[in-house]
């Protein structure tokens, strides 16, 4: 997280808002031999008391003598910000490139599931992204043939990480006057789908 305080003021419902609506990020725990790192899909319950979610039997963070502190780190957009964008040297000097971007930081326990936690788990998390597609029927696990969805479920175990402290930064320029800020949120507004969203989060922080 970045130690600037000023890009560390969301409040902590805003932080969990984001990590829910992301629904995936990056958890890693201490292996023996070094950090360990998976790309996971989670499920953040009501009261952000826990996630959960599942790893494949042969991931070494399946292996890795559960229960473990782990770190659960969650990406939004990000965008490169060039010194230029702010305005004339001559009224903004002595500036230098930076990124903004967004993050969410879920540290705690990652601890195994019995395996009849599996099947509800996997069959809420794909009816959790479904039910956000509009304009189709939601898949279910119903479309599969019979036995292949018990054979497809043996490559995987099911987890909780169990949330003890949340943890964010928005670095969106909020270190910058109201004026210049907008500036380079004029510029990201013509760039990609993350700079534009930037861009966006740029122009919501408050003007004074």
């Amino acid at each position: 997280m970045h130690p600037n305080p000023a890009f560390r003021q969301e409040p902590r419902d805003r932080n969990l808002a984001f990590a829910r609506d992301r629904g995936f990020g990056i958890l890693t725990v201490n292996g023996a031999e070094g950090p360990l790192a998976a790309h996971v899909p989670f499920l953040l319950n009501d009261d952000a008391s826990f996630a959960e979610m599942h790893l494949a039997r042969s991931n070494p963070i399946a292996r890795a003598g559960l229960p473990l502190p782990a770190l659960l780190a969650i990406s939004g957009p990000d965008a490169y910000i060039s010194p230029d964008w702010y305005g004339p040297h001559s009224e903004v000097p002595d500036q230098v490139p930076t990124w903004n971007y967004v993050a969410v930081h879920l540290r705690g326990v990652l601890e195994p599931l019995p395996d009849d936690a599996l099947r509800p788990h996997v069959d809420a998390l794909s009816a959790e992204h479904e039910g956000r597609i509009e304009g189709k029927q939601p898949w279910t696990s119903a479309k599969m043939t019979e036995g292949a969805m018990p054979r497809m479920l043996r490559m995987i175990l099911p987890f909780r990480f169990r949330v003890d402290s949340v943890d964010a930064t928005w670095k969106l320029n909020q270190n910058k006057a109201p004026e210049i800020r907008a500036r380079a949120a004029a510029v990201l507004s013509r760039g990609n789908a993350p700079a534009q969203q930037i861009a966006a989060l740029m122009r919501d922080l408050p003007t004074e």
